[in-house]
């Protein structure tokens, strides 16, 4: 049995750390507190002083899958399709 000398483990630098970089400035949101409509169940946005404050326009989404299936047992010929909106 021969005998060897055991490696050396060198230290490596983390792949992440030349990916850092400082965090962007920040600013002061337009809005205070967030609370539900009831009506429309939809978020409401206040300042400081109460006011509704206009977040703009967000689109709307939806989609659909149905399964298929080939066999009686389900088992490995099965398959979906799928469908989307978007606004």
């Amino acid at each position: 049995m021969a005998h060897t000398k055991p490696h050396r483990i060198t230290a490596a630098r983390p792949w992440g750390v030349g990916r850092l970089a400082p965090y962007p400035t920040t600013m002061k949101l337009p809005f205070a507190t967030v609370t539900v409509d009831p009506a429309t169940q939809t978020g409401v946005f206040l300042d400081h002083r109460g006011q509704v404050v206009e977040m703009g326009k967000h689109g709307t989404s939806s989609g659909t899958e149905t399964s298929t299936s080939t066999n009686l047992d389900s088992q490995p010929d099965q398959g979906h399709d799928q469908d989307s909106n978007k606004d």
